[in-house]
């Protein structure tokens, strides 16, 4: 709970004040927002911060605890007294004000944006930053780069330190891509404020600003690791040993879960981790757990998540039905173990209302489950039957693969 403030204080229903400040310091901000800063009783921020402002703050300045508190819990015990949060840029892109947003109601909250490292970055390449990817690497895995290595596209990144050009650079050559150009902007619209550029195959330079905004120009080899838009990425991105959700019977399945942006997914039996990496590929709000028996498996699975680009892909140790203790999903797949006790019940159970099931059966003996539970509770039925071309001597013929039946149920 909020602390009650003294008596005496004097309470507004704006209490909060958030201020967008730049490396320009002071000079690059307005009249509202010098007084405003100067009429706080509290000034929260990074100590880079705090003394850009030290000659205009008068209440008592608060530097941000290390580590970061991400509840903000000191911010939020002043609810009601005159409380200014300084922030890099614009706080709500990838910045403090989208935290502070979650617990404080935007008629609570006065907030006076700077320019985003994003758009200085652009307006200084002469970049139109609508036709940019951007993606904010600061404290994240650098492998969540990878969905946006496409021939020809530019990115803008926020990285955390002055370490993290270099280890792009290197990504970037390891999966295929050094000839990209690579732009260091650093300590953007402040005295120190410096641009330079390399190749990602021979970068080199030395001594670049913790505070940097990396921009690239993907150039690639015709042996880069791509991963394409669509559903049903080939079998070779995947490690597996097998068991692997195969890229014909992947694009139906996705297709068939019908992912929907901010929803969580449930794959069960997971193998390879293939249908829920390719579930978060489709939109970077999308979120899912694989549930895998199998040590070396899961282990696989969290590899082939961070060579994806998802690394977020949560990965659950366990059998179901005993495994299925998790959030509530917005879908489930089940590719493995779907015909043991327990399991095909527990994950029905385990939906919302309008959830949604697909299962894909290879064996008789889950193929007579499916469809005993499709007598029982409707839904649609498929078979997906797939047949590859392979040398037959000095020709060539049809090889059928093996048929798989697919449920899909929509719960009620």
């Amino acid at each position: 709970m909020p602390a009650e403030a003294p008596r005496g204080a004097k309470l507004t229903s704006k209490w909060l004040t958030i201020i967008g400040i730049g490396e320009d310091g002071v000079a690059g901000l307005g009249d509202e927002a010098k007084r405003l800063i100067a009429e706080a009783e509290f000034v929260f921020g990074g100590k880079r911060h705090l003394a850009l402002v030290a000659s205009l703050a008068k209440g008592e300045a608060r530097a941000w605890p290390t580590p970061f508190d991400a509840e903000l819990r000191d911010v939020l015990a002043l609810s009601g007294r005159r409380v200014c949060v300084l922030a890099s840029g614009n706080p709500f892109y990838h910045g403090v004000g989208v935290t502070l947003a979650r617990k404080v109601a935007a008629e609570g909250m006065r907030v006076i944006p700077a320019p985003s490292a994003f758009s200085l970055a652009a307006s200084r390449l002469g970049w139109a930053l609508q036709y940019v990817e951007t993606i904010s690497l600061h404290g994240r895995s650098l492998d969540l780069i990878r969905p946006l290595l496409h021939p020809c596209t530019r990115i803008l990144a926020l990285t955390s330190d002055s370490d993290a050009p270099e280890a792009i650079a290197g990504l970037l050559t390891e999966l295929g891509f050094g000839a990209s150009q690579l732009t260091v902007l650093e300590a953007l619209d402040g005295p120190n404020e410096r641009l330079r550029s390399a190749s990602a195959g021979t970068f080199a330079l030395e001594k670049i600003n913790p505070l940097n905004v990396l921009a690239i120009e993907v150039e690639s080899t015709s042996q880069a690791r791509i991963l394409p838009l669509t559903s049903g990425l080939a079998d070779h991105l995947f490690e597996h040993d097998g068991q692997i959700t195969k890229r014909e019977v992947r694009a139906v399945t996705l297709s068939a879960l019908a992912p929907r942006r901010g929803e969580l997914l449930w794959d069960i039996g997971a193998g390879s981790g293939s249908i829920g990496i390719e579930w978060m590929l489709a939109h970077p709000s999308m979120r899912a757990i694989a549930v895998e028996a199998d040590p070396a498996r899961a282990a696989r699975i969290r590899r082939n998540a961070a060579a994806c680009g998802v690394p977020g892909l949560a990965v659950v140790e366990g059998s179901a039905p005993q495994a299925l203790g998790l959030e509530t999903p917005a879908a489930i797949f089940i590719g493995g173990g779907g015909s043991d006790a327990g399991v095909l019940e527990g994950a029905m159970d385990a939906l919302p209302a309008g959830g949604r099931l697909v299962a894909n059966a290879v064996t008789l003996e889950m193929e007579a489950l499916l469809l005993s539970r499709h007598a029982a509770h409707g839904g649609q039925f498929t078979r997906i039957a797939i047949s590859r071309a392979s040398p037959v001597g000095s020709m060539q013929a049809w090889r059928p693969a093996m048929p798989v039946t697919q449920w899909r149920w929509v719960k009620p």
